[in-house]
């Protein structure tokens, strides 16, 4: 019947526009009932809303009373650590004799301990406490009690008080001071004696303030009660220090009885009372207010809800069969969503409806057709403009006047039988063989190691004796295939940033390595380094080369451009002492091309 009863309701609401169909809906199944059957709602909704007034408060008290219980065993957690670390207590325990291991000893409290107190929200001060009179206070984690106030009391008076505590673990309040509570935790050695107190300040409205402030829409209060039944938080922040005296618990001392004024006492309140006991020991109390609901409410409220929910039943079923067809439609418009944002823009929609959902799918379909092509012409011009823009950078210089220069020049120095240009022009030739070919964007690494070679004899002849270079070529890895002028460009940061050729035992090292499937190609040297703040900016970008050479930005960008994320270019430097310049890329034995999601 559900079956029969949802296909003649699709059937009937099928011409419909979607606010025609949510009309429908509403009208057949939930107006006209509701406004008949709406007389003998009240009694039920009263009840159900006492009942559920009830089981909202009980758990919003038990998870109050979670939060709470979580909250202090992170915190005691944080103070017993810190005061069972047995390094910590051998040190406390140690006499001094030298300033040195004094000085030892507080930067391992302070390495140990200062990242440890910011663990936890909410803590305003961390300090460790010691009566050792060999060891200094340093004013950030080790004190000494003098005569300062602390915990609206005289410090070594509140030391004393501490220590001699039974518990060795105390949460109190700040006496006239509602937004700091305190934790305390006795370190003690292993016979027993007290070596130092740990104090934990700690921000009230950070740790209790939001759990406790505005419960129940302001109509009740809550309170945290410690092992004392003494009020350590409160809706009403006037009560915090005040014992609590409920009926279900048994007297408090003496002391606390003889000033009524000074506690808190509820056994004979008319509110709703709640105790969450936790597993350290504390309470959390709720105090809400009651309304009475008459018996003529609830006798209405039982008849209506009765026939209220046949009618709900029957609407539900319904509409259910309206809203899976309009969810099943939108979560199919949602995952060809995601195959666009992946990039796949060939499969439609199929759609047979002429509703809103209909025409909103054939509008879709539109635009991920156009998107796609779009997407296409963007990628085609995206990669036109990079290689026009590379080889622009290329064609800065005419080849054929400066190979006929050189050639001219080699013939004058050959007439001359002068040896060192002759060999000069050599290097000259060979560089600027690959540097001014336009027509090519990839060659072997051993082009690329020939031009580098020839680079570097260019400048062992400016800077004679100099300069040492190293090489260490892997021959494996010498016909395997490489993005040109890669090396270059980094043996010439090495004299115009590197300041090699002021440094002592100056020295240049280019490797070659084959690794399986990778190729590692490194230039190290001994100049002057990169400051910190220069090697930031040049691994984010945020700083390019000068001049008309290939920069640190523009290799890293024809890195991505044929390899993308599977090549790496990493500089590591130590300033004053020396550069290393690493580019590790896939070991190519056929010439890779530029991808096309670049």
């Amino acid at each position: 019947m559900r079956v029969s009863l949802s296909r003649w309701m699709i059937r009937f609401t099928r011409g419909l526009s979607l606010r025609g169909k949510i009309l429908t809906l509403y009208v057949f199944i939930l107006l006209l009932p509701t406004l008949l059957l709406g007389s003998g709602v009240v009694y039920l909704v009263v009840r159900g809303f006492h009942q559920n007034y009830l089981s909202t408060v009980d758990e919003t008290v038990r998870q109050t009373a979670q939060v709470v219980d979580f909250s202090k065993r992170s915190y005691d957690l944080l103070a017993v650590r810190t005061a069972t670390d047995g390094e910590l207590v051998a040190r406390l325990a140690r006499q001094y004799d030298d300033m040195s291991e004094v000085v030892d000893t507080v930067n391992y409290v302070d390495r140990t301990f200062l990242i440890t107190s910011k663990y936890l929200p909410g803590i305003v001060d961390f300090r460790i406490y010691h009566t050792n009179e060999t060891l200094v206070q340093d004013g950030q984690l080790l004190w000494r009690p003098e005569s300062r106030t602390i915990a609206g009391q005289e410090e070594s008076a509140w030391y004393r008080n501490a220590v001699a505590s039974d518990a060795p673990l105390r949460w109190s309040s700040v006496p006239g001071n509602a937004k700091r509570t305190v934790i305390t935790h006795k370190i003690i050695d292993r016979s027993g004696v007290p070596l130092g107190l740990v104090y934990i300040l700690l921000n009230y409205d950070a740790v209790f303030g939001e759990l406790l402030d505005h419960p129940f829409n302001d109509r009740g209060s809550l309170f945290i009660v410690d092992h004392d039944r003494r009020i350590l938080a409160a809706t009403d922040r006037s009560h915090i220090g005040k014992p609590l005296v409920l009926s279900e618990w048994s007297g408090l001392p003496a002391e606390e009885i003889s000033a009524p004024d000074q506690q808190l006492d509820l056994t004979n309140s008319k509110e709703l009372l709640i105790v969450k006991p936790l597993s350290s020991g504390w309470n959390v109390v709720s105090s809400t207010a009651m309304k009475q609901l008459s018996v003529q409410n609830r006798t209405i409220l039982l008849l209506i809800v009765g026939i209220t929910i046949f009618f709900l039943l029957l609407s539900v079923s319904l509409m259910m069969a309206v809203v899976q067809n309009i969810v099943r439609r939108i979560r199919k418009l949602g995952s060809r969503m995601v195959d666009v944002s992946r990039g796949e823009f060939e499969a439609a929609i199929r759609y047979n409806e002429s509703d809103e959902l209909g025409e909103l799918e054939n509008r879709f379909n539109l635009m991920s057709e156009r998107l796609g092509k779009l997407v296409e012409d963007i990628t085609r011009a995206g990669l036109q403009e990079k290689e026009q823009a590379f080889r622009a950078l290329q064609a800065q210089i005419n080849p054929h006047f400066i190979y006929n220069s050189l050639g001219l020049l080699r013939w004058r120095a050959l007439d001359a039988q002068d040896g060192e240009q002759i060999q000069i022009i050599d290097a000259l030739s060979t560089f600027y063989r690959l540097t001014l070919n336009n027509q090519i964007s990839v060659i072997r690494i051993r082009d690329e190691v020939e031009h580098a070679k020839a680079y570097l004899d260019i400048c062992q002849f400016r800077y004679p004796g100099k300069v040492g270079i190293d090489w260490e070529i892997d021959e494996s890895a010498l016909d395997l295939y490489t993005i040109k002028t890669v090396l270059q460009p980094i043996v010439e940061n090495c004299y115009q940033h590197g300041a090699i050729v002021r440094r002592p035992e100056a020295l240049i090292q280019i490797s070659v390595a084959r690794r399986q499937n990778r190729v590692i190609l490194s230039v190290y040297d001994n100049g002057q380094g990169i400051p910190e703040n220069t090697l930031r900016q040049l691994a984010t970008g945020g700083r390019h080369g000068k001049g008309n050479g290939f920069g640190t930005a523009n290799i890293k960008e024809r890195l991505a451009l044929y390899f993308g994320e599977d090549a790496e270019y990493a500089i590591e430097s130590e300033l004053g002492q020396w550069t290393r310049v690493t580019i590790d890329m896939p070991a190519c034995t056929v010439e890779p091309t530029i991808r096309k999601g670049r």
